[in-house]
Order: structure tokens, then sequence, then C-alpha cells
């Protein structure tokens, strides 16, 4: 195997430490074993070159007595290979040039402890999070169907879901009601407990989330009857709600903490698909709602009030005399319950008759010999 440290990083040997430094934060993002295509032993071999020549000495030394210097530091306490590793420590590994950005060969990288936690996780426990336990329960969904009227003015509805909800006689925590919480035997109160890993770096001490109390460092001296300690029952609930005016079909509404619970932690969210029926007369358009209102061909010509359905009723619309087909009239604050209030946008359609009586005949030839 070449042990020319300056090849396996990928440059020169007048390079500068800020460039070595570079090389390697490049190259241990890629070939990390805990990153998908990652490779343990090149990521062993770049760390070696890095940790040699990251560092004055080692890197003199290599300069002049090649890949076996190490050997020449052997009964002073130092090693050589991969970067000293024993116990808890990491052999003067430097993370300093994680919370900086550079650029290389045109290609911009930005690192901070996210990437980090991303790279070298494993040395931590498993990386961002890990020792957190989760706070917060499932979030639920459900779908719900609105007619056209509803949208258009609002409505409150009560929905029936099922979910883990809190144990109404513990409030959550898993105690008998009246009763006190003593401290976990296992954590000493503290919530985590300490672990130790064997990593490619050797051992590594971390702490984790204390599975007798969750994190919570109390446990019930007596559990509850009820939910016999969990904190949570799984149960139907109604939920009212209310959809506002103008709501689009397929928005989502969220109404939090009506999730799914947890014992000592938040409950998730509850979002609630809303469907709109379609109405058969009124169309939507945005925030206008429109209809076409066919009328006769004399009140086009003449004009007159006709009655029509609205949201709010039956109401008269004024029709214009001389109105053109396809022509539109806006009935002003009828429309969708928004602040302020909506139009309803009505699209004229002249009926021009197919078949006429005698006498309509004449009546129309004689518009005819008018010059009409």
């Amino acid at each position: 195997m070449s042990k020319d440290y300056y090849e396996k990083l990928g440059i020169s040997k007048g390079a500068s430490k800020d460039e070595i430094k570079k090389a390697f934060h490049k190259l241990a993002m890629k070939h990390h074993p805990d990153k998908n295509g990652g490779d343990d032993s090149k990521f062993k071999e770049i760390n070696e070159a890095y940790q040699t020549l990251s560092d004055d000495t080692k890197r003199a030394q290599y300069d002049q007595f090649g890949p076996d210097y190490a050997k020449g530091f052997a009964g002073h306490g130092q090693t050589g290979g991969f970067g000293g590793a024993q116990g808890g420590g990491f052999g003067g590994f430097d993370f300093s040039g994680f919370q900086e950005g550079f650029q290389n060969g045109g290609n911009n990288f930005e690192f901070d402890m996210g990437d980090l936690n991303d790279v070298f996780g494993s040395f931590f426990g498993g990386g961002r999070g890990q020792n957190k336990r989760s706070q917060k329960g499932s979030d639920l969904a459900v779908r719900i169907s609105i007619t056209f009227a509803e949208m258009v003015k609002g409505v409150d509805k009560e929905i029936q879901i099922r979910r883990e909800a809190p144990c109404d006689s513990c409030s959550g925590n898993g105690a008998e009601k009246g009763t006190e919480m003593e401290t976990c035997a296992t954590c000493k109160g503290h919530g985590r407990i300490n672990e130790v890993k064997r990593t490619i770096f050797g051992q590594i001490q971390s702490q984790a989330i204390c599975g007798t109390c969750e994190g919570l460092g109390k446990i019930p001296k007596k559990k509850c009857t009820k939910c016999h300690g969990a904190g949570t029952l799984n149960k139907n609930d109604i939920i009212k709600v209310h959809i506002p005016a103008g709501i689009q079909s397929g928005e989502n509404l969220r109404v939090t903490k009506m999730g799914e619970a947890i014992k000592n932690g938040t409950a998730g969210d509850l979002y609630i698909a809303v469907s709109v029926t379609p109405d058969k007369i009124y169309k939507r358009e945005a925030n206008i709602i429109y209809r076409k209102l066919e009328i006769p061909l004399t009140m086009s010509l003449l004009g007159g009030e006709i009655g029509i359905e609205t949201f709010d009723g039956k109401l008269d619309l004024k029709i214009p005399e001389g109105i053109k087909n396809g022509e539109t009239l806006r009935m002003k604050g009828k429309g969708i319950h928004t602040n302020p209030r909506g139009d309803i946008h009505i699209i004229i359609e002249t009926k021009i008759p197919t078949r006429l009586s005698h006498e309509q005949q004449k009546l129309v030839e004689q518009l005819q010999k008018s010059g009409l």
C-alpha cells in the first residue's frame, strides 16, 4: 500500500497547512464510512496522512525519513499511524476547519457543526439528536368535505378522530392521582446514562436517554390505574373546528396539540384536508364567484328585473335595457364572506327563440321594417 501522504491527499509537497486541511475535509466527507459510498480503509489512510502532514514536527520527520518516520518516536510517548487515538481521545485530530468555508477547484464547500455531526456522528452516539428524547407526539391527518355554500360563508364542523390522548386521570405523567414521583434509581435523577462505545478512534464515552424514566429523572411511586403508567389513552375525540370562508379545495388546516399525545411530552398536531363540493350553478375563480344567467330577448332589449337565488336567499337583479349577450353584471358584497366581502359576477346569456308563433313573427317583422 502506498505511503505517499501527499499523494493520498492529492496535494503537492509544498502545500500549505491550509491547503492540507482543505484537502482532508473534502476527502473526509467523501470517504467517511457513515456516508453512502464511504470507504473505511480509505478514510483511515487519509486520516493517517492528515495527522502527519498537519503536524509540523511529524511532517518534517516524514519528509526526512519517509513513511517509517514514526519509528523514530518509539519510546517517547508518540505514536504514528492513525493519529494515536487512545481511550476517549482524538490524538490531536483538528476539527477547527469544519466551521470555515473554503474554495477548491472552483467548488465552494461550507461546513458548520451540523456537518461535523453528520460526518463524525458515530463518535458521539449516532449524531445530531441521538441523545434527545422525542418530546412531541405524531401528527394526525383527516379529510373532510364541505359544500360550496359552506365555503362561501364559513362553517363550524365537529370532527371525530381516534387518537392517543392524555390520560384525564393522571394528566399524562403516568402517576396515580394524589401520589408522588420518586427519583429514578437507574440514572439517579439525571435522566441520562453514560455509555462507552468502540469506534475507529478508540473508545468514546457518550450519554443516552435513560430508558427507565424516559429522560425525566423521576418515576411514579404508584402507576396510574387508568392508563397503567402510560400517560395516554387510546380513545375517540370530537374536535370542533371553524372552516374559514373562502378556503380553497385541497387546503389544509392545522389544529395544534390534537394529534397523538406522548407521555411527559407535547401532543402532535391535527391536519385537516378540506375538500369543497362543486356547485351546480355557481363557479369560483380565485376569490370571485360567478354564474351564467339566461334572460329572454325582450328583457335584453327593454331591461327589467329578475329574481335569482344567491347565498343570501332570493334577490332581484336589475337588468339594464340594451344589455349585450355575454356582458357581466356585478352583485357587490354578495359573494364570499371575506373582509371585505366578495362579489358575485352574473354573465348574461340572451335566449334566442327557435320557434315563433304567428303573432310573434308579425311583431318581429314589424321590428325588422323599422330597422331594428
